[in-house]
Order: structure tokens, then C-alpha cells, then sequence
């Protein structure tokens, strides 16, 4: 992959937070789940074929490819993240689709984006704002690269509106260890009630702001969420800075990952997650 270029200097800035989630493929499993309908329906109707989208963060490009789709014939998607391995793969699920003419692939910081101004007809950024060390900066390089009469549109899930059922103390146990860690790693897991303060900082005057969930309810989709959280509690990068940085040991990890499995296997089980969000016009 290559790095974003043929822009003027980019700003004094740079990111300083660590990706709590890293690319285990318990994070991948979930990440490769999202689409455009189930995760960006809120922009979808703002999009029109020949457009031009900047999609930051976008991870094994799932939803970049139905970005392409959407703005499909004559449009272009470039595709940004920090890793370039997860690139890699996002740039294979392209091919796959048979969508390699229509999207770029390239490394960035979303803190100093190296694109001219007025680069985009829209900038997207899913799960991003979360993981960042400054996200008005964030919003006001997404702006900045946005052409007037853009769209710079945003959506980000909120970790203390999670809500399930049954009661689990193992589970309200990783609500609150996972935003501990999240935290300390430079973050704001509970970025969906902040996005439109965040918004108004960075400049923006003209936002729409909403909210949607997911929602998993079906035995399918409960053992699938829980088995995935389970990994991730344990294997992942997460284990290793919750451990590292002093907030868990590998028992109490492992106390946790159990917690998942058990909630999982409930008859019952539902849980949602909440997401802000916001269309911000330029």
C-alpha cells in the first residue's frame, strides 16, 4: 500500500492514541460483518453515482467496497488506514467484488491527511473517532479535505450505552475494564454522545445528528457476538495493553472471556449497541 501524497505540508499534528482492538481476526470477524446497510444507512442516501468518497479508517473494506457500489458508474473511493496490513486485505475483498478500478488504497493519519483541500465530495469515517488521540483535529482534517457542499459523515458507538440481558457482573465487568483500557490507550470509547460537541469544536455548523443500534438476538447472532468477545478478551491486542498497563491480570481476563461464553449460551440473550452519528455539511 502506498501513503497518501501530493498534498501540500500536512498540519503539526499526528496521532498519539493506541488502537485499543489491533487486527486479531476476532476483531477482523467482526469488522468484516459491516456493510453500508447495516452500518452507514444513515449516508446512504446522500450518495450519487460519479461522487468522489474518502472513506477513513476503513479496515478490511467492507464497507468501502458498497461505498464504490453506491457511487458507482463514475465514481472513486480512496480507502485510508494507519495498518497497512489490514490494507492488504481490504484491497483484496476489492478484487473480489470486482471493484479494484474503482477504489485506491492508502496509508494516512487521519490527524493530517495528505490530500489538497476540497479533495472529496464526502469523507466517511466508521469507528474511527473513538480510537484517537485528538478527534476534533480528526473532524477538522475530514472537513478540510471535504469540497463546500460536501459531506463529512461520521458514526461512532458508544460503550456505556451498551446494554444486555441477562444481567452478567462478568459482563458489566468488561463494560468497565474495556473503557479503563480504552482510556488509558488514549481513546474515548463512549465517543457516540460526543460527536456532536465534538463537531461543533472542529467548525461545523451545518449537522444532522442521529442514533442507531445494532441489535443481537438471535441465538446465531448471540453466539457469534459472545464467542468473538471472548477471543478478542484474550487473545487479541486488547489482552495484551489491559495486562501490560496493570488493569487486569490473564485470570481476570480469562474470568471474563467465561463470562461471554456463559451469556452466550443464555436462551434469552440480547444485547445492543448503541452508535452516534453525524452528517456534517461543508
Amino acid at each position: 500500500m502506498t501513503d497518501a501524497h501530493d498534498a501540500p505540508d500536512a498540519p503539526d499534528a499526528h496521532e498519539t492514541a493506541l488502537y485499543t482492538h489491533g487486527h486479531h481476526e476476532s476483531v477482523l470477524r467482526s469488522h468484516r460483518w459491516r456493510t453500508a446497510a447495516n452500518s452507514a444507512a444513515y449516508l446512504i442516501g446522500e450518495l450519487r453515482p460519479g461522487m468522489s468518497v474518502l472513506d477513513v479508517g476503513c479496515g478490511p473494506g467492507t464497507i468501502t467496497a458498497d461505498l464504490a457500489e453506491l457511487v458507482s458508474p463514475g465514481g472513486r473511493v480512496t480507502a485510508v488506514d494507519a495498518a497497512a496490513d489490514v490494507l492488504e486485505q481490504a484491497a483484496a475483498y476489492a478484487a473480489e467484488r470486482g471493484l479494484s478500478g474503482a477504489v485506491d488504497f492508502a496509508t494516512a493519519d487521519v490527524h493530517a491527511l495528505r490530500f489538497p483541500d476540497d479533495s472529496f465530495d464526502v469523507v466517511h469515517a466508521h469507528q474511527v473517532l473513538q480510537h484517537v488521540g485528538d478527534p476534533v483535529q480528526a473532524l477538522r482534517e475530514m472537513r478540510r479535505v471535504c469540497r463546500p457542499g460536501g459531506i463529512v459523515a461520521v458514526r461512532d458507538a458508544d460503550y456505556a450505552a451498551m446494554t444486555w440481558y441477562p444481567e452478567t457482573p462478568g459482563l458489566e465487568e468488561w463494560q468497565s475494564l474495556y473503557r479503563r483500557v480504552a482510556r488509558a490507550n488514549g481513546g474515548e470509547p463512549d465517543a457516540g454522545r460526543r460527536l456532536l460537541s465534538w463537531a461543533r469544536a472542529a467548525g461545523f455548523t451545518d449537522v444532522a445528528a442521529s442514533a442507531t443500534s445494532w441489535c443481537y438476538a438471535t441465538p446465531e447472532e448471540v453466539s457469534w457476538w459472545s464467542s468473538l468477545w471472548a477471543d478478542r478478551t484474550t487473545a487479541s491486542s486488547y489482552a495484551s495493553v489491559a495486562t501490560e498497563g496493570g488493569h487486569a491480570t490473564p485470570q481476570e481476563l480469562a474470568a471474563v472471556a467465561e463470562a461471554w461464553h456463559a451469556w452466550g449460551k443464555a436462551p434469552d440473550a440480547w444485547f445492543s449497541v448503541l452508535n452516534g452519528e453525524l452528517l456534517c455539511r461543508v
